[in-house]
């Protein structure tokens, strides 16, 4: 289990480090469950970038910062932006099947999204993480320098401080196997975190079940800078059905000209921002959860019957197929949806390089913090990042030669003073109130009584994880777990240090905008990794 490479995370950004390095790299991919169980995979609108001659990177870029309301580095909004075309050309050149159309100068169909001054999102139909993720997983599995290994969970990161020894850097980490229920330690001389963000910590959420802030705790356990955890991106349109769990109506919806209404039709969104629909997804998020909230409503409902059938068919396939399924027809009734938490915009703090805190640890994609989002990620940015900072994350680990593997023996996972767990009820029922406090009091809209009470009760809840962690044998649901509540403190103690509302924190305490703009950065107290950890 000796790698040049180990990347945690299966999905946009790991697989774009893993094929940029394994020509030359021994290189393992480690999925905590299926290679295309991850939000990758569910991304459905698009990837922005600079495609035709009619926008501009100077556009793109003031479109990101006007979205991230004046927290964005913009040195690093500038370099993502500007590398974009080149990713896309990179899926384009591996096969990666875009929607085309004929009359587009580069051969490609582009949509719109809210925040977006120009059509700059290339997209596969309404499902461009799926086809994106299938493709580069087909080329994964058949290089012969990868090694992929499905149902492992990274537990936590081998670091200098861990093992006693000087410097500060990465050895590789801990990571269980789901099917034998065996811990191994995996050396390796560079380790890249792409694990995802932290969407499970809600009760309602777009996020597939992977979304649990594990890279983004194991980073901070680690001795990682944090930043920017109180930016949760609450998506606008979640699907409103008893039988559809987490299933996303596209942003291009709103961008095809869909409509927001109140259930006897009436449109709202005019009322909130002159943009209306097509305003930033905080924006719209709050709007309606403003009206849900005033008018007591379960829902509200997104109406596109305009557009005729098969335009819908051709640009929203899987849309249109999932909501007829549940008795839904979009080109003839509105579809019903809700807010739910999305995307996470902080995460451990990286430069370009995806470079983080401790040497020979990188961290990219949604993990991962460049400044690129600010307060609030603009539209189909997202996997744009996955690719530009994977891309440089691997010409850094390329540019470092092969180092070789360290030249000490990592220890063992200790077993010995732990027994079989004796009530899992106690790690389901944890689950379940840290999601729903998390939903009731650190949602869209904030107060500082609500983040007090969440303060409070996260931390009891750490208290009897880490007591159970000491004590059994590490799970899965117990390790997401413990990974969870480390995500929801960040969360809270973030927000709770914010006395203005900004993006999308939203602060009944605090309505107002500071003048200046600055980065909520959590820093790891000394030694605190030694303590979080009984191994």
């Amino acid at each position: 289990m000796n790698f040049d490479v180990a990347i945690v995370g299966s999905g946009l950004a790991g697989l774009t480090v893993a094929l940029q390095l394994a020509d030359t790299h021994k290189v393992v991919i480690l999925s905590k469950r299926s290679m295309t169980a991850g939000a990758s995979d569910w991304a459905q609108g698009g990837i922005a970038a600079v495609l035709d001659s009619g926008d501009s990177h100077a556009e793109h870029t003031q479109d990101t910062l006007v979205a991230g309301a004046g927290l964005c580095d913009e040195e690093a909004t500038r370099y993502i932006v500007e590398h974009g075309r080149d990713a896309i050309q990179w899926l384009i050149d591996r096969g990666v099947p875009f929607t085309r159309d004929a009359q587009a100068e580069l051969g490609f169909h582009l949509t719109r999204e809210g925040g977006h001054s120009h059509r700059r999102i290339i997209h596969a139909a309404d499902a461009t993480g799926h086809a994106v993720v299938s493709t580069l997983t087909k080329q994964a599995r058949k290089h012969p320098n990868i090694t992929i290994l499905e149902d492992q969970f990274a537990i936590d990161l081998i670091t200098s401080a861990k093992l006693g020894l000087p410097g500060n850097r990465c050895y590789g980490l801990y990571v269980l196997d789901a099917a034998t229920d065996e811990v191994h330690t995996i050396t390796a001389t560079q380790t890249v975190l792409a694990a995802g963000g932290a969407g499970k910590v809600y009760l309602y959420t777009t996020n597939p079940d992977t979304a649990t802030g594990d890279g983004i705790a194991m980073a901070w356990r680690a001795g990682c800078r944090v930043a920017n955890m109180e930016f949760i991106q609450f998506h606008p349109t979640c699907l409103y059905h008893p039988y559809a769990k987490s299933f996303l109506i596209s942003e291009a919806v709103r961008g095809e000209g869909g409509l927001l209404k109140l259930p006897d039709g009436t449109r709202f969104m005019p009322a909130h921002d002159d943009r209306a629909e097509l305003a930033p997804r905080d924006v719209v998020a709050r709007a309606i959860d403003f009206e849900m909230k005033k008018r007591g409503l379960d829902c509200v409902y997104l109406d596109i019957t305009h557009q005729p059938e098969s335009f819908l068919k051709e640009h929203f396939p899987t849309i249109h197929a999932r909501c007829l399924e549940l008795g839904i027809d979009i080109t003839k009734q509105p579809i019903p949806v809700v807010p739910a938490a999305h995307y996470t915009c902080g995460g451990v703090v990286t430069d370009t390089a995806g470079r983080t805190d401790i040497g020979n640890l990188y961290a990219v994609g949604e993990t991962g913090c460049t400044g690129l989002h600010g307060a609030n990620r603009l539209a189909s940015n997202s996997l744009l990042e996955c690719m530009v900072i994977g891309q440089a994350a691997a010409a850094d680990i390329a540019a470092h030669g092969k180092a070789g593997a360290p030249d000490i023996a990592l220890p063992a996972w200790d077993e010995s003073r732990v027994s079989d767990a004796d009530e899992e009820v106690v790690v389901s029922h944890n689950w379940d109130e840290l999601r729903r406090m998390m939903w009731n009091y650190v949602g869209i809209v904030r107060t500082d009584k609500r983040l007090e009470r969440a303060q409070h009760r996260i931390g009891l809840l750490r208290e009897e994880i880490a007591e159970y962690y000491a004590n059994f044998r590490v799970t899965r649901d117990l390790l997401e777990l413990r990974n969870l509540v480390e995500v929801a403190s960040m969360i809270v103690e973030s927000a709770y240090s914010r006395h203005e509302s900004r993006g999308l924190h939203f602060s009944r305490d605090y309505p107002d905008t500071l003048p200046k703009a600055l980065p909520s950065v959590l820093q790891p107290l000394s030694g605190r990794a030694g303590r979080a950890s009984r191994r």
